[in-house]
């Protein structure tokens, strides 16, 4: 299964998102509730790309690690103004924009890798795996 990116700038690319996330997990064989965490997952990420950087991409990678276990890689990256302080941004109720402060420590949970590498000024990437249970 190949790769693939998406451009993310609008409402509608973070459905496409969704979508394009759900449907190649289901086609790597992850269980529907997997499908719906990495869906849900994918679709906070890019929100976050519009509401704070105004564009960027998504890489959707399916991949094996040396143990021979499949999982579902995806990078959200934009060159957006960065997160001062990623400690603060995990954190549940943070926010800088008045919302909830759910999306990125609620990402993080539903996943079984996340990194985020964020400098001011220069832009926010966020990398999240799951891995396909036996």
């Amino acid at each position: 299964m190949e790769s693939i990116a998406i451009l993310i700038e609008t409402e509608q690319d973070i459905i496409i998102a969704r979508s394009e996330v759900r449907s190649m997990a289901a086609a790597m064989g992850f269980r529907l509730t997997d499908q719906t965490r990495l869906a849900t997952v994918a679709s906070e990420l890019a929100r976050n790309i519009v509401k704070y950087a105004g564009r960027g991409r998504l890489i959707a990678q399916p991949m094996s690690d040396t143990d021979g276990r499949s999982g579902l890689r995806l990078i959200f990256e934009d060159q957006g103004p960065g997160i001062a302080d990623i400690d603060a941004a995990m954190r549940d109720g943070y926010s800088t924009s008045g919302g909830l402060g759910k999306g990125l420590p609620g990402s993080r949970r539903l996943v079984d890798e996340f990194q985020i590498e964020s400098h001011v000024g220069r832009g926010t990437r966020v990398t999240v795996i799951r891995w396909l249970s036996p």
